[in-house]
């Protein structure tokens, strides 16, 4: 009875083993599962944009400095004071150019008495001469004589004129003092808000090769600019007036409108990359935006209504090679002779568009779409694009379902069984 148990016994647990095996064989050689991920066709309004970042300025900013070095006596502006133009903002301690002025003054006066006592000096020497020749006509005065009183003339007029020019440059350095004199008054050359002050009264200003800034004023400031920096790929889809929208940190979930005024030819270079100013026109009524801030632009170059969209997910999309054998060709490539691309493609054809917003161009490319359960290539003619839709221009319905994405036994396509013919599977 024992021996006939342990028989029994023996016998279940090889039965056991072997219907393991079976089941680990049939799931080894079982074709995997494959779900498709896909998304149907919807229309709607695609947007093309272009975004950029930039600092908003003022429309005019002027950097008031002093044209000559001194300490500053007075200051009649400070931060976000209006000032007027022609209105007084500082002034430089005078006593220095006071006493210029005074020095020029006086040079200026002795050289008047210095062209004074000339010509006093030459009326004398040509009253001498006129009695040389009225007395050497009277044989009453030499030859020598009379040429010693006609060269005594002609030196007195180069002292008159030499007395004329020295009188001529002390007006001129006395105009250069009261001029010096004057700078010492600093005025806001145009209406606006002063931004900026550099200085405090008692602060020594030097002023040699460049003028130092005292105050940087803006004009209004209820008219802005944004300048931004648009990448050359996107700077010749940009044209002047074209709508713009902006945000700053400083309003969070706040939208600022403007337009596109000007774009710059000047091309600037950082790091290899060459980018525009685009200058964007702001109004400002009621002073929120503030010079210095940083926006994130975004600008609208193309617009459609109601266009066929597809996701660029699915434009990107290409079946591995464990699915390939699944897919089921494109009608009108084979008729024209061309193959689905396979996985990895880079031809020209199959390449999607970048995620860069807004081509233009219309290009060819091949998309997978499910028909009864099963994906199908098909050939599409795309538009414009907002970098997250596309536009399918020829190709697609609305409604129609393209594959983004595929899994295999639940993997991510790529790490699925290999060598097994694929079992089509479920829709998600």
């Amino acid at each position: 009875m024992k021996k006939k148990l342990i028989i029994w016994t023996l016998v279940v647990a090889a039965l056991a083993a072997l219907g393991y095996a079976g089941w680990r064989y049939q799931k080894a050689h079982a074709a995997p599962e494959i779900a498709w991920k896909a998304s149907p066709i919807e229309k709607r309004k695609i947007s093309a944009k272009v975004a950029a970042s930039g600092t908003l300025q003022a429309t005019v900013t002027v950097q008031i400095g002093a044209q000559v070095s001194g300490r500053i006596q007075k200051l009649n502006a400070d931060f976000n004071t209006t000032v007027k133009k022609g209105q007084l903002l500082a002034k430089l301690d005078p006593q220095l150019f006071q006493a210029a002025v005074e020095q020029a003054n006086a040079n200026y006066l002795s050289a008047k008495a210095s062209v004074a006592k000339a010509e006093a000096q030459q009326k004398d020497a040509e009253l001498v001469l006129a009695r040389t020749k009225m007395l050497s006509e009277q044989a009453l005065a030499s030859a020598a004589d009379l040429q010693t009183a006609d060269t005594n003339v002609a030196v007195a007029k180069a002292a008159t004129d030499v007395a004329k020019a020295s009188r001529a440059q002390s007006s001129a350095s006395l105009h250069q003092a009261q001029v010096n004199m004057s700078y010492t008054e600093i005025y806001s050359p145009i209406d606006g808000t002063v931004i900026s002050r550099a200085v405090d009264v008692g602060q020594t200003v030097a002023s040699s090769l460049q003028a130092p800034v005292l105050f940087t004023i803006a004009e209004d400031l209820h008219k802005m600019q944004v300048h931004t920096s648009v990448a050359e790929g996107d700077v010749g889809r940009l044209q002047p007036g074209m709508d713009a929208t902006f945000t700053v940190d400083a309003f969070q979930g706040q939208t600022f409108k403007g337009k596109v005024g000007q774009i710059r030819n000047a091309a600037q270079t950082l790091q290899n990359v060459v980018t525009y100013d685009a200058v964007i026109d702001v109004e400002n009524v009621d002073l929120k935006l503030r010079p210095g801030m940083t926006a994130t632009v975004t600008i609208v170059f193309a617009e459609k209504e109601d266009v066929v969209a597809i996701a660029n997910a699915a434009l990107r999309f290409r079946p591995p090679p464990e699915v390939a054998s699944a897919i089921a060709p494109d009608p009108a490539a084979s008729a024209a002779g061309s193959a689905v691309a396979p996985a990895g493609s880079t031809g020209r054809r199959n390449r999607p568009p970048g995620e860069k917003a807004g081509s233009r161009e219309s290009s060819k490319h091949t998309v997978y779409v499910l028909r009864g359960g099963n994906p199908e290539a098909v050939s599409i003619v795309t538009g414009l694009s907002d970098g997250t839709v596309t536009e399918v221009i020829r190709g697609l319905n609305a409604g129609d379902q393209v594959v983004l994405d595929v899994t295999i036994s639940g993997k991510p396509a790529g790490s699925g069984t290999p060598g097994a013919a694929p079992r089509m599977g479920r829709m998600f």
